[in-house]
């Protein structure tokens, strides 16, 4: 007799902040094109390749536009000959001339580093030769490099080629022959070469979402969506929901966030609105950004019908706690594996196996793929062997990043990846499925009656909150909108200037900004995410015919720490 099988939903998060600066419309930092050629590109390549499985994919709708505007981008230089609005990508295309102060040169030096080496440098020989030129001429006493202003313009133009052949997914490698052409040249890339590296990446950048949205009509993928500027809805619609996890923490000088409720709303019915242009129908799950849920959020979520949303372990576990009245219902883990409704509210609740998430984000990149794919397929079967003839009521839900945790895998978790939906997808003890299919296919829903707030970092709302650094943030932001509001309710902005000021204040209120405040995070990240935050800032000012106040021309976070994955993921 064949033995019932454990439903498994892998849960892909694509998300990146809006880079584009405030004031100028330049993009500062391009991590959306580079995750785009590397990651999206590989992980629906993969999806392609192995129609067997089957898996969830979020994107966040500020992602979505931002890969609409760099293909449109790339798409007018390569036609017209139009500037892109990516210093980067202009110099990579030749657009713009190689700098001749050393300043610029080094700082070129620096950005073509932004990856990590041993995965993505050093295993590229050409590439390391060049990165070696430079620092072997770096002595540990002087304060710049001097070297750098002896290097022809050539060796510019070749580090930069060869940073964003770097950043060149397996997908691309395996598929495209001007991406294997390009490396093959190794060195003396010309002008030509150059628009074709930019033509490379714009037609790449541009079958992204048409790629997951056939996946998705299909039926082999379920694509759900955070609401539009990825902000922290728990925290906007009421800063005492940090006190679930953090109850003596310090809290803003502010009570509360004006209208949060409101502008939580606004976010939902926009990234809605952002979705059914991309994908022309309406997601039936919504992950809340950073897993962050409270019994008023996940209640926002049934005034728009949405089936299902997940969070993290820590949530779990707290609520449990908060609600055990038989204490044996919620202390066995095998709980974590039910979707669970809170009260009287309809959406269904799951929860990240942290446990087996993390070993994905942190630990396999360490091993031997086959063996990280087998290992990660007899947790599955332990689980179904754990939970017993109970199994096909049940849902394991990993849930991480789709795009940060393949960098620290060589070949950027090809082989990995692979082997593990190939074993997953063909284990006799595993079905790979989604949330909503869960749903309709026999998960068993358990009553919660108390839910404690809480991200999927800590089961609480610490990376945002809580932190002096991050306190002030949030004052800045009060202090915005409470302009905001005063400005709109006098009517003296018009209807086209009211919309600009409002999604100006969407992109202020994204989580990444507090997510990189504090001095555990590396000191380069902060400052960048720190200066564009209030950039951002000082354009919502400007958008209400404000002025903005001197407040925001003071640094808010130095960072200086080392924190894994240069922190870009957090470990439960």
């Amino acid at each position: 007799m064949d033995k019932k099988k454990i439903k498994v939903v892998l849960c892909w998060h694509m998300h990146q902040p809006h880079y584009r600066d405030g004031l100028d419309g330049v993009y500062r930092l391009p991590w959306v094109y580079l995750h785009a050629i590397k990651d999206y590109s590989d992980m629906v390549w993969h999806l392609e390749n192995c129609p067997e499985a089957k898996v969830v994919v979020n994107f966040a709708p500020v992602l979505l536009e931002q890969l609409d505007d760099y293909e449109q981008q790339m798409r007018a230089w390569l036609g017209k000959g139009v500037a892109m609005q990516d210093p980067l990508l202009n110099l990579a295309a030749g657009l713009n001339p190689i700098p001749q102060t050393a300043k610029e040169r080094e700082e070129i030096v620096a950005v073509c580093q932004r990856a990590y080496a041993p995965t993505m440098i050093n295993v590229l020989p050409a590439f390391r030769e060049l990165v070696d030129m430079v620092e072997c001429n770096m002595a540990p006493h002087r304060t710049e490099n001097v070297c750098v202003s002896y290097l022809n313009d050539q060796y510019f133009t070749d580090l930069l080629v060869w940073y964003h052949l770097a950043w060149m997914g397996e997908s691309l490698r395996h598929s495209d022959e001007r991406v294997d052409a390009l490396m093959d040249k190794r060195n003396h890339y010309t002008i030509e070469d150059q628009r074709i590296l930019i033509e490379i990446i714009a037609d790449c950048v541009g079958s992204i979402i048409p790629r997951y949205k056939a996946l998705m009509e299909r039926g082999q993928i379920e694509i759900s969506m955070t609401p539009y500027g990825h902000p922290i809805v728990p925290l906007l619609i009421d800063f005492k929901s940090m006190r679930d996890a953090l109850p003596d923490a310090p809290a803003p000088a502010y009570a509360g966030y004006p209208d949060g409720y409101e502008r939580s709303k606004w976010h939902m019915e926009h990234g809605l609105k952002v979705y059914q242009q991309h994908f022309d129908t309406k997601p039936e799950g919504v992950w809340l950004s950073e897993g962050a849920i409270s019994s008023t959020a996940v209640g926002l979520l049934d005034e728009y019908g949405f089936k299902w949303t997940a969070s993290g372990e820590g949530v779990w576990r707290h609520s449990c706690e908060a609600s055990c009245v038989d204490q044996h219902d919620y202390h066995s883990k095998k709980a974590l594996y039910q979707p669970l409704q809170l009260a009287s509210q309809k959406c269904a609740m799951f929860f990240r196996d942290d446990g087996l998430s993390d070993m994905v984000g942190f630990q396999y990149k360490d091993w031997h793929p086959t063996d990280a794919a087998n290992d990660f397929a007899q947790h599955m079967e332990n689980i179904a062997n754990f939970l017993g003839d109970r199994v096909e009521e049940h849902v394991v839900s990993v849930i991480l990043d789709g795009e940060n945790a393949w960098e620290y895998y060589f070949d950027n978790a090809s082989h990995f990846l692979k082997e593990m939906y190939s074993a997953l997808s063909n284990h006799p003890r595993v079905e790979m499925t989604t949330f909503s299919d869960a749903l309709e296919s026999g998960a068993k829903i358990r009553h919660l009656p108390i839910l404690k707030a809480g991200s999927w970092v800590y089961g609480s709302f610490s990376t945002w909150i809580g932190d002096e650094d991050k306190n002030r943030a949030w004052d800045l932001l009060v202090e915005a909108k409470q302009c905001f509001d005063e400005a709109v309710a006098t009517e003296a902005l018009s209807a086209q200037e009211v919309q600009q000021a409002t999604e100006q204040l969407a992109i202020c209120e994204g989580s990444d900004w507090f997510w990189w405040f504090g001095g555990y995070n590396p000191s380069d990240s902060v400052q960048d995410f720190d200066n564009l935050y209030r950039r951002h800032l000082k354009r919502l000012y400007q958008l209400l015919n404000k002025t903005p106040p001197t407040s925001l021309e003071i640094p808010i976070s130095l960072g200086g720490g080392d924190m894994e994955n240069s922190g870009t993921m957090r470990r439960n």
